[in-house]
C-alpha cells in the first residue's frame, strides 16, 4: 500500500505532466502557424523574384515613355511609388 505522502507525491507528478502536456501541445500547435506564416512568406520571396526582371522592364519603359514625351502624369505615377529618374540631355 501506498503511503499518504507517496500519493500526494505521485498526484502532483501527475499534474505536472499534464500541465507539461497542454503546454507542448500549445507550443506545437503556435509553432505550426508560424512555420506556415514563414512558408508562405518565403513562398511570396521566391515568386516576387521570379517577376523582379519583368517589373525593372515596365519600370525602365514607363520611365523611357515620360522622358521622351515629357509626359508628368508618369513620371508622378512613378514617384509615387518611390521610383525617380532624370533625363540626361542628348549628347553632341
Amino acid at each position: 500500500m501506498l503511503t499518504q505522502s507517496q500519493v500526494r507525491l505521485l498526484t502532483i507528478l501527475s499534474a505536472l505532466a499534464l500541465v507539461l502536456t497542454l503546454t507542448d501541445i500549445v507550443m506545437f500547435s503556435s509553432n505550426q502557424k508560424s512555420q506556415n506564416e514563414f512558408n508562405n512568406r518565403n513562398q511570396y520571396i521566391q515568386q516576387s523574384q521570379q517577376l523582379e526582371p519583368i517589373y525593372q522592364s515596365v519600370i525602365r519603359t514607363l520611365a523611357e515613355l515620360s522622358a521622351k514625351s515629357n509626359d508628368e502624369q508618369i513620371k508622378s505615377l512613378l514617384a509615387a511609388q518611390g521610383i525617380n529618374f532624370t533625363v540626361n540631355a542628348p549628347q553632341k
